[in-house]
């Protein structure tokens, strides 16, 4: 299947401000796209891109006095199955994990560890470890936290999200991660595209969306405990530990963002 996506960003600034955006195809994904994913600006000021620590696609970029608009878009083709199911992964015991992963067990900046640990083994700790832990923290999280746009904070913690029982996708991915990290299970942020293909359509605005990897069976599998459910059409943009590290756009001064606009849809191959 054929996915064709994009967006368009604004902002507003007085002075020029540095940005650093992560808006790109992250490029585990670049062998799939099938027209040049390139980030315009306008004005036309000079960009350019770095890999981060993380594996990410950043781009440098300075807002100039008067604003700027940045927008993308491409077409990418994708296998259009549901993320995968291992009922039989395996949580690998701590001493056994490789060293790479050992940083996704830590408590970050908005999962705090050291204040849910005790909740997740009350909650958890009965249930054998594996796929089906990993669903049982997805589940409880799911049912826990209301979603609703108007609940978003920039500030909010997981923490915060399991005091207060409401959030956007990232606080539910954000509880989950914690969570699961809680119970010694490596758990990364994931951010990017996932529009409403093989799901009835939302009245909602388009966003770009949040879920999150756990480290079974020696490798990565994807969760959302927003949807709590298989989803088709993933496009990842960047993981890291938490938002911290996947921001989609990080200012140095003063910036508004003024306009915001993502499509994501299924479209028809040509020729």
């Amino acid at each position: 299947m054929l996915i064709r996506a994009g967006y368009e960003i604004r902002y507003e600034s007085e002075f020029a401000t540095p940005m650093m955006a992560m808006l790109s195809i992250h490029p585990s994904r670049h062998q799939d796209l099938l027209t040049p994913h390139r980030i315009q600006a306008s004005p036309d000021v000079p960009m350019y891109d770095y890999l981060d620590a993380f594996g990410n696609v950043c781009t440098r970029v300075t807002v100039p006095p008067g604003g700027l608009t940045l927008s993308c878009d491409f077409t990418l083709k994708d296998d259009g199955e549901p993320d995968p199911v291992v009922l039989d992964a395996v949580q690998h015991p701590v001493e056994e994990l490789p060293d790479e992963v050992l940083m996704y067990l830590l408590g970050s900046r908005y999962c705090e560890t050291d204040r849910l640990s005790e909740t997740a083994w009350s909650l958890f700790g009965g249930i054998a470890p594996g796929w089906g832990r990993v669903q049982a923290i997805v589940e409880y999280t799911h049912n826990h936290v209301q979603f609703g746009y108007h609940f978003a904070r920039s500030t909010k913690t997981a923490w915060d999200a399991h005091q207060e029982q409401q959030g956007v996708c990232r606080d539910f991915a954000h509880l989950a991660i914690t969570l699961c990290r809680c119970m010694n299970i490596p758990a990364r942020y994931c951010t990017g595209y996932l529009g409403d293909i093989g799901v009835p359509p939302s009245d909602s605005p388009m966003d770009f969306s949040a879920w999150f990897d756990v480290y079974l069976g020696d490798r990565w599998h994807v969760f959302d405990a927003r949807h709590n459910r298989p989803r088709i059409g993933r496009m990842l943009m960047a993981r890291g530990r938490d938002a911290t590290d996947t921001a989609l756009t990080t200012t140095f001064g003063p910036a508004r963002l003024s306009g915001f606009i993502v499509h994501t849809d299924q479209v028809e191959a040509v020729g």
